[in-house]
């Protein structure tokens, strides 16, 4: 295997390598700030009734080691649900491609003791804190430090060719929001950093001390959508040229100055949008989904599973897109019968996107802006 930063062994099996974002609080908006969720995240999982496992409860499973010790991943036992009938036999394998502290991970390392897993991480905290969730494990978890946009590298030194199951959990977990030294939460004054993987060479205050205006204007209205992204981009340029911005508070006071009384007044914290936008761009998150989500489906064995949870609609778009494509018929329209390589590669386990039910916001409300989609592999490709 090669040689990745920050390992750390969690067992034998294939070479060690050790590393949960399983709860996720997506945006560092209204959840960070103590928020209530609004009404859209309090519906049921996707029209479901909301009976003990769409609400996250026990739903009569014993809980994971992460459970029995207070964290909260979100939506766990939809997430074992929808996992459960391709991990049942001995020897298979899941990728949790988004580790964290090993909530969902431990959970089901606990339900299928058959079961073998590769955790990722681009953490080295969440590496070191999912190696000591997981030492009850010994032998069936290998966890690496890495983008999850590496997973070809990752399968190929485990000797995987193919696996059993997939499980991202996307965005910014709790203990990142929580750590004030991150930058993450608008909530809390703190360096303007937002580097998941802290090894890296670009921060937030490098973002919006040296972007171009019309660079900063694009980066908050694709990855923020926000409304007001020339507004706050001009006022961080002029800003910028009396003193470099170094502080989370220094930025929201400035995005609070930028927007309208009117709009200040509606939608939460104003700043949530753009602290978005630049965790998104420092951290290259969607590139890294886009390129991560073809290879991640390409890895699954026939009657295989994943399983994706995203927290805004710019991942769940990404993800919504890719699941379809692979879920869609391509036989040329015209022809009497589908072709044989044309035919979905898989089938949609959801309809549309699930959302925590309202049982499970009153004790994780950062599930709020949950969204779960799922698919199983039906046919290898052509």
């Amino acid at each position: 295997m090669g040689t990745w930063p920050g390992i750390a062994a969690a067992g034998q099996g294939w070479p060690d390598r050790s590393g949960t974002s399983s709860e996720r609080g997506g945006d560092m908006g209204t959840a960070a700030a103590g928020g209530a969720p609004g009404p859209a995240a309090a519906g049921g999982s996707g029209g479901r009734p909301p009976g003990p496992a769409a609400a996250g409860g026990s739903g009569g499973r014993p809980p994971g080691p992460a459970a029995a010790a207070g964290h909260v991943p979100v939506m766990r036992d939809r997430v074992l649900e929808l996992l459960e009938p391709a991990l049942q036999s001995p020897g298979a394998v899941l990728v949790d491609a988004t580790i964290g502290r090993a909530g969902h991970a431990s959970a089901l390392l606990a339900a299928h003791p058959g079961l073998s897993l590769i955790g990722i991480d681009a953490d080295a905290t969440a590496i070191e804190e999912s190696r000591r969730a997981l030492q009850g494990f010994p032998g069936r978890v290998t966890l690496v430090q890495a983008v999850y946009d590496e997973l070809p590298q990752i399968l190929a030194d485990a000797g995987q060719q193919a696996i059993q199951g997939v499980l991202f959990d996307l965005g910014v977990s709790s203990p990142q929001l929580d750590d004030p030294a991150r930058g993450f939460a608008y909530a809390k004054d703190a360096p303007l950093d937002m580097r998941m993987d802290q090894s890296g060479p670009l921060t937030a205050a490098d973002v919006l001390n040296t972007y171009p205006a019309d660079r900063l204007v694009r980066i908050l209205r694709d990855y923020g959508e926000e409304r007001y992204a020339r507004r706050i981009a001009d006022a961080v340029v002029r800003e910028r040229a009396r003193a470099p911005l170094q502080s989370t508070s220094r930025l929201t006071e400035i995005i609070r100055e930028s927007i309208p009384a009117p709009a200040r007044r509606t939608g939460g914290n104003p700043a949530k949008r753009t602290f978005q936008a630049l965790r998104i761009e420092v951290n290259g998150e969607l590139d890294a989904l886009q390129r991560a989500l073809p290879v991640a489906l390409d890895s699954i064995a026939v009657g295989g599973r994943i399983v994706m949870l995203a927290y805004h609609s710019l991942e769940d778009r990404v993800v919504k897109r890719a699941l379809a494509a692979r879920a869609a018929d391509t036989t040329p329209p015209g022809l009497p019968v589908s072709l044989p390589q044309s035919r979905p590669q898989f089938r949609l386990l959801t309809r549309g996107a699930e959302r925590p039910a309202a049982a499970e916001l009153a004790v994780n409300p950062r599930a709020a802006s949950a969204r779960l989609r799922a698919a199983e592999r039906i046919r290898t490709a052509a």
